[in-house]
This record gives structure tokens, sequence and C-alpha cells, in this order.
């Protein structure tokens, strides 16, 4: 069977391994070959070491208010999963595209790409803009340094679409992420003389309790969003490391936790409570913790009242829902830097990435090609 532009495209861009740990300028180049072949600039923004870039361009009056389409180019490792098909070769089956990235989120970006250059042909009265990303995945690194350069030389837009899987339904809100580490330090000692040092891996136990109990606290007293499916701010463990022997008593545990916040929240607040805890209930232990910030990004909370959402609803078929979103997005920074409206909608579902076999219908990109065109017929 014959396929879209856009499905097309897909499939090139599925043959990109961009996986976090690599590269991905071999797909940047590509997109930015596409637009130089229409007559498009593209600005490319390196990390330092000059091998991943972000890419923005723009069409339209530079003057005015636009429609940014963004999107992340990394998708996470297939190590480990057993596919049936080649993860970085598209396979079509069914009316399905399956391969790495199909759903999360390079069927998007293929849509996006696609219209971005169809929009070029036309004389656009409000401009359009098109952000590629790098290092999603891995905490929204590099959209970080693209909003640096767009901050000091865009003006603010009406809209950002996010286009992460959505079923394109549209997400007006997510949660934020902080991601935390903690040192707990100890003693070295012969365990048959325990009781005499202090055990790094028992000062763990002392944070996980209160870690435990803040989450128990926000469960019944916390703030709530009935949108959510869990409709309140989460603490939770990833990761737990410490000990060399079971005969020596351990001097150093590592404990990786993570704060999943309504948009309003501060993680910071909530990491003073657990050691809040942790002073009262373990006061030994206090001096032989240190927390640090690792990495987060802000929560989205869009308004469902104002003229953006509408202007999305006009673009979709008629009843489409309104949501919000269990992942976090890019979302968040977008608005940190314009204090413009964001909203998330793209082709295919959450439920099938990072997994093996992730695929993305046909007919959700045709869905998001015709979404796009209407936006654009409302920009011509």
């Amino acid at each position: 069977m014959s396929l879209s532009a856009s499905a097309e495209l897909l499939k090139t861009l599925v043959s990109f391994d961009t996986t976090s740990a690599k590269s991905n300028l071999e797909l940047i180049y590509y997109v930015e070959g596409l637009l130089n072949q229409a007559g498009i600039a593209a600005e490319l923004v390196f990390n330092e070491d000059q091998t991943k870039a972000n890419l923005f361009a723009s069409i339209g009056p530079k003057d005015k208010p636009g429609i940014v389409l963004s999107g992340h180019t990394d998708v996470v490792p297939v190590a480990g999963q057993q596919w049936d098909t080649e993860p970085f070769q598209a396979t079509l089956k069914d009316n399905k595209l399956y391969g790495r990235g199909t759903a999360d989120m390079k069927g998007f970006v293929a849509c996006a790409i696609h219209a971005f250059l169809q929009a070029a042909r036309l004389d656009l009265h409000t401009p359009l803009h098109l952000c590629l990303s790098y290092d999603e995945e891995v905490g929204c690194i590099g959209v970080r340094t693209l909003l640096t350069v767009l901050g000091h030389q865009l003006v603010a837009p009406k809209l950002c679409v996010i286009g992460e899987p959505t079923l394109m339904q549209i997400a007006t809100g997510h949660k934020g992420k902080a991601v935390y580490q903690a040192i707990c330090r100890g003693q070295e000692g012969h365990s048959a003389m325990a009781p005499q040092y202090m055990n790094a891996i028992h000062v763990a136990a002392d944070l996980i309790d209160g870690i435990r109990a803040t989450q128990q606290q926000l469960a019944q007293e916390g703030a709530q969003d009935d949108a959510y499916e869990v409709p309140y701010t989460t603490l939770h463990v990833g990761k737990i490391a410490g000990g060399k022997a079971l005969n020596i008593v351990p001097n150093e545990c590592v404990v990786d936790f993570e704060i999943r916040h309504l948009a309003d929240e501060a993680p910071q607040d909530l990491v003073e409570a657990v050691e809040a805890h942790v002073h009262e209930h373990h006061p030994k232990s206090v001096s032989w913790l240190n927390i640090e910030a690792v990495n987060q990004y802000p929560g989205l909370n869009t308004p469902t009242t104002i003229d953006a959402v509408r202007f999305l609803q006009a673009c979709l078929p008629e009843n489409t829902p309104l949501g919000k979103i269990a992942f976090g997005t890019e979302g968040g920074l977008f608005t940190q830097t314009f204090a413009s409206p964001v909203l998330v909608c793209g082709p295919g579902s959450i439920d099938v990435a990072h997994k093996p076999n992730e695929y993305v219908a046909l007919s959700q990109l045709d869905l998001c090609d015709a979404f796009l065109q209407q936006l654009i017929a409302r920009l011509h």
C-alpha cells in the first residue's frame, strides 16, 4: 500500500538511531537539508561537545506572535527488549508502523516537518515555528539551551504545541518532576562490633522512612487534582546502592528518588519536609545525610478556558477530549521562557512507548496531518 508523505518521512526518521546516549546529528542534518531545499533557513543550537543539536526554523512574519510545533528527536534504548521487528527499521504491519520512536515521538516530528514544508509555500499572516530538541528522555536537557537562545530573539508565541503521544487528544497539564540523590554516610567497621559504628544503609533507611511518611501525608492531606489517575504529588525511591560485604559496616549508601509534583507545588518544600521528619524521628542520622538535586522540569497547568484551547479544538474533530497526562514533557519549560499557553497533542499512544514493538497507527498519522492542515489554514 502507498503511504502518506508523513509516514514515509517517519520511516526515514526511525532509521536514525537517536538513542539519548548517542548523537542525533545525522537526523538533524537530514531535516536541515529538507528545510534548505525548500528555502527555509534552520538554526542549530549545539551541546558543549558539538555531538548533539537542537533545530529551530521559522516561516512567516518575524514581528508577530506565532505557533510553535515542538518535538524531541531522541528515543529510549532498545537494549534487553525482545522486538519482533528491527527497532530502527520501520515495519508496516496491520496498518501500523512499528519501530523505536514511532509513537514517542517521531510520528509527530514527521507530521510537523511535512506540514512545515507545505506551509512554506503559503503567505502566512501568522508565523509558524518548528523546534526539535535532543535529550528530552533524560531530563528535558537539550531544549533548555534552545529556549535560552529563543528567549532573546523570538516574539512570545500565541501557542506552543508539544506533540507527545496523546492519541490526538488535547492535554492541558502534567506533573513536574524533580530528581534527587541522597549520599548517606557511615563508618566502616567489623560487623561483630556493628553497634559501635554508624551504618550508612541504616541512615538510608531513615531517609526512606521520611520519604514514605511525606508521601502518606500528601496522599491523605495534600493538594488533589482529579484530572490525574494519581491525583496527588508522589515521592518514589527508584534506586539504592550500598555496602561492600556482609561483615563490614557500610560507610556509604546512595539513594536515588524522585518527586512527581502538581504544577503549583514546589518540590524543594517536600524535600525539606522529608528532612524535617528525619530530624524529628531519626536525629542521629541527620548529620550523616546529604541530599543533592540532580535534575528537574516544571509541571504544566494550562487553563482550559483560554483562547488557545478553543483555537486547537477548532483544528480537531468535534468533541475531542481535554485532559491531563501522567508523563512529563518539555511544555513547562516553554511556559517558563515565554509565559505562553502550552498544549500537548500528538499521534500515537504513550501505552506503547518505551516498550518493545512500539508502533503508531497510520490512522493516527492521518489525524495529525489533518489537524496540522487545519492549523496552517488558520495561519494563512
